[in-house]
């Protein structure tokens, strides 16, 4: 087989491959599912869907944890770096109600 030929053949599984990658990152881009080497779409499992909501409550809760955790954090840097007299002022001032 001549070089020519060689180049041929590999330039064309490069092509089609390419092609092929290129499809289904556009399609996996838009919400579409992937196909396979013979350009079926490939079906997604029916649990997965359960799973992505499961995931995406857990991912919920956790953001409210972490925001929550965050404002007591925010509240011990403020009693941290504050000064003495003023705490104990504030501290007087509850006291005196």
């Amino acid at each position: 087989m001549s070089p020519e030929g060689t180049f041929l053949i590999l330039a064309l599984v490069l092509i089609s491959t390419g092609g092929w990658l290129i499809n289904n990152w556009i399609r996996a881009r838009h919400g579409y599912a992937p196909s396979d080497d013979w350009g079926m779409t490939v079906k997604r499992n029916p649990d997965d869907q359960r799973t992505m909501q499961l995931l995406a409550s857990e991912n919920d809760r956790l953001t409210g944890q972490v925001s929550r955790l965050e404002e007591r954090i925010a509240t011990l840097e403020r009693i941290a770096t504050d000064p003495a007299e003023r705490t104990a002022r504030e501290i007087e001032s509850l006291r005196d109600r």
